[in-house]
This record gives structure tokens, C-alpha cells and sequence, in this order.
């Protein structure tokens, strides 16, 4: 028999607000502590169906946010709630904000001849659904051929562009 050296959390009461202006006494199991707010993990009563059509208490766990749902008992102590903080965003993602998703894309251009295309970031509205992503090599290889564009739209011309002609061009560097 393996014993646990940490204590299952005991819940502790706490009114939900559901929808509808309805409002119920439910368990408090965690607590998380999310960039944007905290979300609180309930336990809602309810009932099952069990074995041979009856019928069994239950619980219905899921997470809300607080205290846009959940207000506290009065006389409860909420000190013992586990709660999890989860890291603060670093300097780097503050600054920069969210990243888009890394590759870029071919969209090859119909018809004869030489092939021709557009090497797109792999979330521009301009991109094929369902194109292979390309690493920088392959969307670098992609981009020498004659008749292959970058798109302006999504910066994959401003992302490239500088590899493909070096860093120094339109810096006072030799065009």
C-alpha cells in the first residue's frame, strides 16, 4: 500500500452563481491564478444514474471565474484552498505581445512556364489552407527562384528579405 505524503484537499463550501440568477452552495476544491483574473475549481452537486435505473449523487466539477461567479459563504475560511500561480509572463513576451506561429508557406501560381509564387507567413489571410509548412531554409530556397514574390502583407518579405540580401541592406550598406 503506497501512502501519499500530501493530504487529499478537503473542500470547502462556496455559492455559485449560475445562470438564470440562480445560485447554489458547492465545493471549492483549487484555485488558479491566471494572467487575467482567477478561476476558481467547483464542485456542483448533482445527480447520476446509476445501476438498475437509480439514481446516485454526484458532483460536476468545472472551472469559473471569480468573483464574477462564485461569492463566499459567510463564516468559511478560504485560507487552506490549494491555489496554483501560475508564472508571470516574461519581460521578452510583455514587450513583444503574442507570437504568431513559426514556417512560412508556398502559394504556387497556375499556369506554364518557369513556377511562379508567393512564399506567405503561415497565418496570412493570403495563405493556402492546407500548404506544407517551410522552415527558413526550404521558404529561403523557395524565395531565390525567379517569379517567387514574398508577401508584403504578412511580413514574410520583411522577415526574409534581410537573409536573403543580408542584414546591412538600407542601412548604409551597398544596395
Amino acid at each position: 500500500m503506497t501512502t501519499s505524503s500530501t493530504p487529499e484537499p478537503v473542500p470547502v463550501p462556496i455559492r455559485v452563481l449560475l445562470p438564470g440568477d440562480q445560485e447554489v452552495v458547492a465545493h471549492l476544491w483549487s484555485r488558479r491564478q491566471p494572467r487575467d483574473g482567477w478561476l476558481y475549481e467547483v464542485g456542483l452537486p448533482a445527480y447520476r444514474n446509476g445501476p438498475r435505473d437509480s439514481v446516485e449523487p454526484a458532483e460536476y466539477r468545472v472551472w469559473v471565474r471569480a468573483p464574477e461567479h462564485v461569492r463566499p459563504v459567510d463564516g468559511i475560511s478560504y485560507d487552506d484552498v490549494p491555489i496554483k500561480y501560475l508564472e508571470p509572463p516574461s519581460v521578452v513576451d510583455q514587450v513583444l505581445g503574442p507570437r504568431r506561429p513559426s514556417g512560412w508557406v508556398l502559394a504556387k501560381a497556375g499556369g506554364r512556364g518557369p513556377s511562379r509564387g508567393t512564399v506567405h507567413a503561415v497565418d496570412c489571410e493570403e495563405a493556402p489552407a492546407g500548404a506544407p509548412v517551410l522552415n527558413l531554409e526550404k521558404a529561403l530556397d523557395a524565395a531565390q527562384h525567379p517569379g517567387t514574390w514574398l508577401c508584403s502583407l504578412c511580413g514574410a518579405a520583411a522577415e526574409l528579405d534581410p537573409v536573403l540580401k543580408g542584414f546591412d541592406h538600407g542601412f548604409g550598406g551597398e544596395d
